[in-house]
């Protein structure tokens, strides 16, 4: 209805005429090609300069990555900058992104990539032509390039140090495969660290880095992997999660194997997903702050686009610990 009614003001206004049982077309003076002085000009006042374009370039579209662009755009807004968004659809499509903004001279380009061991050629060939790029969420070591991330090594040291000032001695850690993403590897250093700094074992057994992503299609169904994982340590009071979908797989298997949370296990995320405040209990973890992500990435890149010969700058930002349900105090 809403689109019918825009379509009667139209004909009204004799943008578009609607033969009978025909559909609906634009009136010859509106049409392409058109010469130009027959063309509707915005009046002299209207006329605005040319806003820079800044591209975002993301793997996927959830409510983490949703709040970083919404961050993004208003500051994007504030620096008269109109924000353009790619969603890519594997590896080999992030390229072609990328390749698509340097032809069609977008200003600057602000990459999420996708998980990699290593930085891409395309990412590398852009960097060396000194295109902007930032990077955000993520660090490549093998290249000199701009990049926002969260602080991954200091957020997971400080979840190991919460659990170890709620009492808990046993503390163990699980994660996906590293594969070179250095956002894995720092989470799982910092809670080494935390460990180590307070004269505390962190036992081979109690460490789990190999779990698959298969069970991301069932988060609240049992995962055998985790099953046979907490099966194998019943010593466990607490572990930490490399991230909250993990965290969401364990307190579910937890459960269902009657292991009750947070009375015999605790259990502690990474990210601060919407998801994670919604769960039967409600799950404690490390809030990725996005605002700060979006910001900074923005404002960095502006620079790059100013012709900034400023060596590559690395912006960490901190995490924050939300406290909810899913952690006891032992003692």
């Amino acid at each position: 209805m809403t689109a019918k009614l825009a379509l009667d003001i139209l004909v009204q206004q004799g943008v578009v005429y609607r033969p009978a049982r025909r559909g609906t077309f634009l009136a010859a003076g509106y049409a392409h090609g058109t010469d130009e002085e027959e063309r509707p000009r915005m009046p002299a006042h209207a006329e605005k300069p040319a806003k820079r374009k800044i591209a975002m370039v993301f793997p996927n579209m959830d409510d983490y990555t949703a709040r970083i662009i919404a961050s993004a755009e208003q500051e994007a807004r504030k620096l008269n900058c109109q924000l353009l968004i790619r969603i890519s659809l594997d590896k080999d499509d992030e390229s072609v992104c990328l390749q698509e903004m340097y032809e069609d001279r977008v200003d600057g380009v602000i990459l999420y990539p996708r998980g990699r061991s290593t930085c891409s050629e395309k990412v590398l060939e852009l960097n060396q032509l000194r295109y902007p790029l930032d990077i955000i969420d993520r660090i490549f070591r093998e290249v000199q390039i701009d990049c926002v991330y969260h602080d991954h090594y200091q957020g997971a040291y400080n979840l190991a140090q919460y659990l170890i000032g709620r009492g808990h001695k046993e503390i163990g850690y699980i994660s996906m495969p590293f594969d070179g993403v250095t956002s894995r590897e720092d989470r799982y250093e910092g809670y080494l660290r935390a460990m180590s700094d307070h004269k505390l074992a962190a036992n081979e057994g109690y460490a789990f880095l190999h779990s698959s992503e298969d069970y991301m299609g069932r988060l609240n169904a049992v995962n055998p992997q985790l099953e046979a994982f907490i099966g194998n340590n019943p010593l466990l009071t607490a572990v930490v999660c490399a991230d909250d979908y993990l965290a969401t797989s364990c307190l579910y298997t937890a459960l269902h194997m009657r292991i009750p949370v947070p009375g015999q296990l605790s259990i502690i995320g990474f990210s601060d997903i919407q998801l994670s405040g919604l769960l039967p209990i409600p799950l404690t973890t490390a809030r990725q702050t996005t605002e700060q992500i979006g910001q900074a990435a923005v404002n960095l890149l502006y620079k790059r686009m100013d012709k900034s010969r400023e060596g590559a700058v690395t912006v960490k930002v901190k995490t924050l610990i939300i406290e909810r349900s899913s952690v006891k105090t032992i003692g």
